[in-house]
């Protein structure tokens, strides 16, 4: 049984829209911490962290907007993921909008610099500080992590860079030019929805994981909202159409389960302000769930 630390970023500074700073409590308010504890896990921590206070300018870095914000929050998570996993527990990231990511990133790669990456979203976050053009720093986090233009000025200093050939992107079907000429560059591994469509979200799971296995290594995943169908999953400010099936997200989430070696997570983008009636919140909830142990035949049955 897994001993879990929450750590809640209620922040949205890397995005335009409104409302991913409740998601931390959406997710607890949804039944978090008694699915894990359910499941014979121990929540031996919960609590929301705070941002390193900066003082930056963003005129230097426009479009990009709400560094100094977002920078503090990454420095902040940094830390506290990495303690936490040099503690011996499982940092399970609560957010927030993705730039968060960019800090449980680094924060792995400070403990465990073998650990591969198994990323679930829409979007590859594949950006650099310069080549974002809407200036939202939720598009930064892999590239940044992998200590690409802007990792200096957003860590603050020296990282361990996240090697692109440990990264892993499935559920990709958004792309923008610059960041589809980085991914090819750096060689990152990206399945996007046609090659869902084509082999199932298992084999694409199974072979990150095999990845992982053969590098006897453990697996951080990286899980945003926009993974998912909008149909199912309405509360997030980027929907994308075309996403990850109830079904798909279960079986991938169960897989990794099965394969013993994640060791952290992130659940991010979870706007409630966009949600209905909680729908979204639950179901990130049953795929953490599943993530830790819980099988269909434990899962409860709802109707909408």
């Amino acid at each position: 049984m897994a001993n879990i630390a929450l750590l809640g970023a209620p922040t949205q500074s890397g995005t335009y829209r409104r409302g991913c700073l409740m998601g931390p409590a959406a997710l607890r308010t949804a039944g978090l911490v008694e699915a894990l504890s359910d499941l014979g896990h121990t929540v031996s921590a919960d609590r929301d962290l705070a941002p390193v206070p900066l003082d930056m300018n963003d005129a230097p870095y426009l479009p990009a907007h709400h560094v100094g914000e977002t920078a503090g929050w990454v420095r902040a998570i940094r830390t506290a993921v990495a303690e936490t996993l040099a503690s011996g527990a499982f940092p399970l990231l609560l957010g927030g909008d993705h730039s968060i990511a960019a800090g449980s990133l680094a924060g792995v790669m400070d403990h465990a610099p073998a650990t591969h990456i198994v990323w679930l979203d829409a979007h590859p976050d594949f950006h650099t500080i310069r080549t974002t053009q809407s200036g939202n720093l939720h598009g930064i986090p892999v590239a940044i992590a992998a200590g690409l233009e802007g990792a200096d000025l957003i860590y603050g200093g020296p990282i361990t860079p996240l090697p692109p050939s440990q990264i892993t992107m499935i559920g990709i079907r958004s792309v923008d030019p610059a960041e589809r000429a980085l991914l090819t560059e750096h060689g990152v591994t990206v399945h996007d929805m046609r090659a869902v469509d084509e082999h199932g979200v298992g084999v694409l799971v199974r072979g990150a994981i095999a990845k992982a296995e053969a590098a006897g290594a453990p697996i951080h995943v990286s899980l945003d909202v926009d993974f998912l169908e909008p149909a199912i999953a309405p509360a997030v400010g980027t929907t994308v159409p075309g996403g990850a099936t109830f079904r798909e997200a279960h079986l991938a989430m169960e897989l990794l389960h099965e394969s013993g070696r994640v060791g952290s997570l992130d659940l991010v983008e979870l706007n409630p302000f966009l949600d209905e009636r909680g729908r979204t919140a639950t179901l990130m909830v049953d795929l953490a769930a599943s993530l830790f142990g819980r099988s269909i035949m434990d899962r409860p049955t709802r109707s909408w």
